[in-house]
């Protein structure tokens, strides 16, 4: 008699949690199309982070270093970012979102800025595009993943009244 592989012990154990946790985890080894689309992730991560770097100013400052992370963040053959490199994706698409919507409402409108600008819709347009190769529908993984931290939690009833 075979032995059940764990994920198959693990998702047993929770029933409603079985179909997205099976498509929660992301494929082990890169093709050569993904190995590409991480080098051009890490390229604009850098050249965004770079241009940022040299307007001067913290504010500025610390957007390159905030982007010097991510371009780690998302390359580390780290297992613990690893497993959550569909959060560190969404949370760069989120970053880069937070920048073009900044620039867009404070400016300057000079054209490194739209050049910077450009490198991030498409940095977002690539990091879209890993997500879905590499973990699936976004919302699945994250409901998957909500639902295993509910596991984990144990689900418990609130022991108080609000406010008390």
């Amino acid at each position: 008699m075979e032995a059940d592989p764990p994920a198959a012990r693990i998702t047993a154990s929770a029933p409603a949690t079985n179909e997205v946790r099976d498509t929660m985890n992301p494929r082990s080894s890169l093709r050569p199309l993904d190995v590409v689309i991480r080098i051009a992730i890490v390229g604009l991560v850098l050249g965004t982070a770079y241009i940022h770097s040299t307007l001067g100013g913290l504010l500025f400052t610390l957007n390159a270093l905030g982007y010097l992370v991510a371009a780690v963040a998302i390359v580390i053959p780290l297992g613990l970012a690893i497993r959550f490199r569909w959060f560190i994706r969404l949370g760069l698409m989120g970053y880069a979102a937070t920048a073009i919507v900044a620039w867009a409402v404070q400016g300057p409108y000079y054209s490194t800025a739209y050049i910077a600008k450009a490198i991030e819709v498409t940095l977002i347009t690539l990091l879209a595009i890993d997500f879905y190769r590499m973990d699936g529908n976004p919302i699945k993984v994250v409901r998957g993943e909500l639902g295993l931290l509910a596991s984990k939690l144990g689900r418990r009833p609130a022991t108080g009244q609000a406010g008390a």
